[in-house]
């Protein structure tokens, strides 16, 4: 089930949304290498979070990237002057092709401008940075010895998603569904897009950030749900003429 937009309008330009998209395709066809997989992955290695990085406090050596192994000896690392803590940050704005990129910031535009719209532009881009810090910690907590890069939008994105769900369940999204254009109610599609992340562990796909960013979109959402929903209330509320002229 392809989403193609919300039927949810907004009276706002989303300004962090279209800034965040613009941030990601940059970063990908600026400066993430392409064409040369040798260079594709001394790069992640240089500039990506990495989970054994994360529970070991030091940047991965060669042997911990080649036997997949997390071992905190005292071996040279690959990178000596990585700042592992700033490469999670970093991580979340790399891409590892085309498509990733693409399906990531489909999924950005079509949810991000109304949870924006409801949570301003500070509040928002808050959410979608403290659900991608929460997504890669849930990865590491689930996967604390893996010593290939995490990279992708796709846990801060989860989080906009589960801010949409608490806020807006029973807007439709219209969808193609095999060969059919279908209304779908946003809780329906967003429950069935959280529990596909469960059926769909596939190697290489990290789910669990995809599950813990959602997660955290919709706690930090939930509190605050009445609070955001009279603001947008607000805003789209009809302007009163203060007089008419002739």
């Amino acid at each position: 089930m392809f989403p193609l937009r919300d039927l949810n309008p907004t009276r706002i330009f989303p300004i962090i949304t279209l800034g965040l998209i613009a941030v990601n395709v940059v970063i990908f066809f600026a400066w993430q290498p392409s064409g040369n997989p040798q260079e594709e992955i001394s790069f992640l290695l240089e500039n990506a979070g990495i989970a054994c990085e994360l529970t070991t406090g030091d940047p991965i050596t060669e042997f911990e990237f080649t036997n997949d192994r997390c071992i905190d000896d005292n071996a040279t690392p690959l990178f000596p002057e990585k700042n592992i803590w700033l490469a999670a940050f970093v991580s979340m704005f790399l891409h590892g092709g085309i498509g990733h990129l693409l399906s990531n910031m489909w999924f950005l535009w079509i949810f991000g401008n109304n949870v924006e719209e409801a949570y301003g532009t500070l509040g928002y881009l808050l959410l979608y940075l403290i659900a991608g810090v929460g997504a890669t910690a849930t990865f590491v907590l689930a996967n604390p010895e893996a010593t290939v890069p995490l990279i992708g939008a796709s846990g801060a994105i989860a989080g906009v998603l589960g801010a949409y769900l608490v806020l807006f369940p029973t807007h439709r999204i219209l969808t193609l569904f095999l060969f059919f254009f279908v209304q779908i109610p946003a809780g329906a599609y967003l429950a069935f897009w959280f529990l596909l992340q469960f059926a769909y562990q596939q190697p290489g796909v990290a789910w669990e950030a995809h599950v813990g960013g959602f997660i955290v979109g919709v706690l930090l959402t939930l509190p605050l749900r009445q609070v955001l929903l009279a603001r947008v209330r607000r805003l789209h509320q009809p302007v009163r003429r203060a007089a008419f002229f002739r």
